[in-house]
């Protein structure tokens, strides 16, 4: 007999077996394109939703910085948090790859055990739920922070600041 096909992707599969209590919220992926705007699709504020940016700190392992969606990262503390001296964020190109995820659908949930070190920022403490993305374009989950804590074994860390522009475009955002 033939099994019946699972319409949840991985992440959502993983917090059930987990017995993680979530929501998932879908949107258009082709009008919400960066973070604030995912925010603004699934209805929840952007420093609520958090977008997550590959780095390739000086040593250790390649790390998912974990933050709000309307914030920039801030990589002198990020490599103070994973006790390097440096971080750079990897290319988009290079963070799909490394990820085997497209832009959007880069997730902690989607990624562990695959050799990254998350560090989640401390304003996530704040709230008794934080938005991310599902693994996949077009779907964030809902979950409380310590699951999400529990799940990726991530530290915290104040690695969020204001958002800063060059050129026009929001700096450490792919």
């Amino acid at each position: 007999m033939a099994r019946k096909k699972s319409s949840k992707n991985l992440v959502q599969r993983l917090l059930e077996s987990k017995k993680i209590a979530y929501t998932a919220h879908t949107y258009d992926p082709d009008v919400f394109v960066t973070a604030p705007e995912v925010a603004e699709g699934i209805g929840m504020p952007a420093h609520q939703v958090f977008k997550t940016l590959v780095t390739l700190p000086d040593r250790g392992k390649p790390t998912l910085a974990v933050l709000p969606a309307d914030a920039s990262l801030d990589l002198k503390a990020l490599a103070r948090a994973v006790g390097a001296k440096k971080a750079r964020m990897a290319p988009l190109a290079e963070a799909e790859r490394m990820t085997g995820l497209k832009k959007g659908g880069i997730s902690a949930l989607a990624l562990i055990n695959k050799g990254f070190q998350v560090v989640l920022d401390e304003s996530a403490l704040g709230f008794d739920q934080i938005a991310m993305s599902a693994g996949v374009r077009g779907m964030q989950v809902v979950l409380a922070p310590a699951d999400f804590i529990k799940l990726t074994r991530a530290r915290t860390a104040a690695i969020a600041r204001e958002p800063t522009t060059d050129n026009g475009l929001l700096s450490t955002d792919y």
